[in-house]
C-alpha cells in the first residue's frame, strides 16, 4: 500500500467502457493529478489530452500508440508513456491495476 499524505481524492470513481475501466482521481499538494484504476480483459482505445505515463501495478497487457502498427507487451512493474492529444489501443489479458500519472 502507499501512503499518502495530504492528497484529495475524489470518491466518485471514473467509470468507462460500461465498467471494463474503473479509476479514481487523486490530487497531490503540489497540484499533480493522477488517477488510480483497474481495468478488466478487453480490448479498448483510450484518448489523451494532456501526456500520461501508465505505470502498471500488476496485471498483462499490449498497447499499440496512435500512428503505430506495432503493439508492444506490458506486466506489472512496467510503465508506458502516451504523448498528450493522442490515443492508444490497449488489450488487457490479465486485470490490470495501474496508476496514471498526467502531465
Amino acid at each position: 500500500m502507499t501512503a499518502l499524505s495530504q492528497v484529495k481524492i475524489n470518491p466518485r470513481a471514473n467509470v468507462y467502457f460500461d465498467g471494463k475501466c474503473v479509476s479514481h482521481s487523486i490530487e497531490l499538494p503540489d497540484g499533480t493529478k493522477k488517477s488510480v484504476g483497474v481495468i478488466l480483459p478487453s480490448t479498448l482505445k483510450f484518448n489523451t489530452g494532456a501526456p500520461e505515463v501508465m505505470e502498471l501495478v500488476e496485471g498483462e497487457c499490449r498497447v499499440r500508440l496512435a500512428g503505430s502498427e506495432a503493439w508492444a507487451s506490458y506486466g506489472g512493474g512496467q510503465s508506458f508513456a502516451v504523448p498528450g492529444n493522442s490515443s492508444f489501443d490497449i488489450e488487457v489479458t490479465k486485470t490490470l491495476h495501474y496508476v496514471c500519472h498526467f502531465g
